[in-house]
């Protein structure tokens, strides 16, 4: 079962957030609260929205997804950016990851988005093979750039 997620679930959230960390070989780098979390979800103008995978026998939760919306200057609408999807291993081969994708598929075309889009690592090959078997193409002509920490600070103090 997929569900929006509510504010309860910021616990179970960030504790999912840093398995995936673990997972991706970067557990140092998940430095985000329950505060930030929390606001950023269910603040005032919420910005990120979520959904929840749970078991169909215990309704315990046993993924996730994180998005946000963002646009497309060519196709002229917003689109669904993936931040983060999880399922726990033990879930895994369950479902409960397609489910994710397919929400996310059917509130972009209910809402008339253009697309959903997402990272992935190279060496995550399950994560590959999973997302090609949806119809999911890689967009390998584009290379993510990103500016954080000491540079960030520093582009923005020019």
């Amino acid at each position: 079962m997929i569900r929006t997620a509510v504010v309860t679930d910021v616990p179970v959230i960030l504790a999912m957030i840093r398995e995936l960390a673990e997972y991706e070989k970067a557990p140092q780098e998940a430095v985000a609260t329950e505060e930030q979390l929390r606001e950023s979800l269910f603040g005032a103008n919420p910005a990120v929205f979520g959904l929840i995978a749970e078991d169909d026998a215990t309704g315990e939760p046993v993924g996730f997804a994180v998005w946000f919306l963002n646009f497309s200057t060519w196709r002229g609408t917003h689109g669904i950016y993936l931040e983060d999807l999880y399922v726990r291993p033990a879930a895994r081969g369950g479902g409960h990851g397609k489910a994710l994708l397919l929400e996310l598929a059917r509130i972009a075309v209910e809402r008339g988005y253009a697309r959903v889009e997402w990272s992935v690592l190279d060496w995550n090959q399950p994560s590959i093979d999973f997302y090609k078997s949806i119809g999911a193409v890689p967009m390998d002509e584009w290379t993510v750039y990103r500016l954080t920490d000491e540079a960030l600070r520093a582009a923005g103090s020019r």
